[in-house]
């Protein structure tokens, strides 16, 4: 059987896709025709229902719900790996820490890696009152910076160990923000299937993901020329720092603490009316 399988590009995938799609591990049978996107283009396909399986944000998931359920492996969580908030104008870090007044801030443009990133939610969250948002590619947001198009950039993947090299100053850490918040790890992104394949395939899917999660960690350096290919521009520190901040012990098995931490993402989205009420359970059992 052959599945239709979207993840990112990014480091962290490719890592912990990489037996799965290249059959280093049993995958029982299936087979996987992989299409590679950025998380933004991912979270719209699974609104349209367009893959069998898929990366997407936390956030985009609460959109997903009723076609798609959470695998228990694969998932990005955890603890100083949320997305940060960015300016070039360093001027600007207290003025919107220290003066969250409205009238103040509420002009600022800030480029967002997407509408339904899990990053725009915590941006929410924590400036409610900064609406001027340009949507771009993740990877253009510095470059918009530097050229004084944006005011603010909110950054994620290989970006948050790159921007102070580019002269750029962080105005918060919105992981940090989360953390102090809720005592949770982040939920950034997880690896769904849709609801409507058959509750086995379901399962063995799941199966073989956390295996290739466990591959991956017991052989960090075998996909390195898949990952390599697909990272091109990023140094091999870069690179595993990357992996070593995402992919953790949530990425092998969510567990009773990820879950918690993706109950409380999407309990807190409801209170505030930043998501539609759920009819469906989240996760696959």
């Amino acid at each position: 059987m052959k599945l239709t399988l979207g993840f990112s590009p990014c480091p962290n995938d490719t890592f912990i896709f990489d037996a799965m799609i290249h059959h280093k591990i049993d995958t029982e049978g299936l087979t996987f025709d992989v299409r590679y996107e950025d998380v933004e283009s991912l979270n719209q396909k699974t609104f349209t229902g367009s893959l069998d399986i898929s990366k997407l944000s936390f956030h985009a998931y609460a959109y997903a719900l009723n076609k798609y359920t959470l695998l228990d492996a694969g998932s990005a969580l955890g603890f100083g790996v949320g997305p940060l908030l960015i300016c070039k104008k360093p001027e600007l870090v207290d003025h919107i820490l220290r003066e969250r007044d409205e009238a103040l801030v509420s002009d600022l443009r800030v480029a967002i890696p997407g509408k339904y990133t899990t990053a725009n939610f915590l941006l929410g969250l924590a400036f409610p009152q900064l609406q001027n948002k340009e949507i771009l590619l993740f990877s253009d947001i510095e470059a918009a910076l530097l050229k004084e198009q944006v005011d603010l950039g909110l950054i994620i993947h290989e970006n948050r160990f790159t921007y102070q090299d580019k002269g750029l100053h962080k105005v918060i850490d919105l992981g940090d923000f989360w953390e102090k918040e809720t005592g949770c790890p982040i939920p950034l992104g997880g690896i769904v299937i849709k609801r409507d394949i058959p509750d086995d395939i379901k399962t063995k899917v799941n199966r073989i993901l956390k295996r290739s999660v466990a591959y991956a960690f017991a052989h960090p350096d075998a996909g390195f020329d898949f990952i390599r290919q697909h990272a091109q521009e990023m140094s091999e520190e870069v690179i595993y720092k990357h992996i070593d901040l995402y992919v953790n012990k949530y990425s092998l098995d969510l567990g009773e603490e990820g879950r918690k931490a993706v109950q409380v993402m999407f309990e807190k989205a409801l209170q505030l009316n930043l998501i539609p009420q759920m009819e469906k359970p989240l996760f696959l059992n």
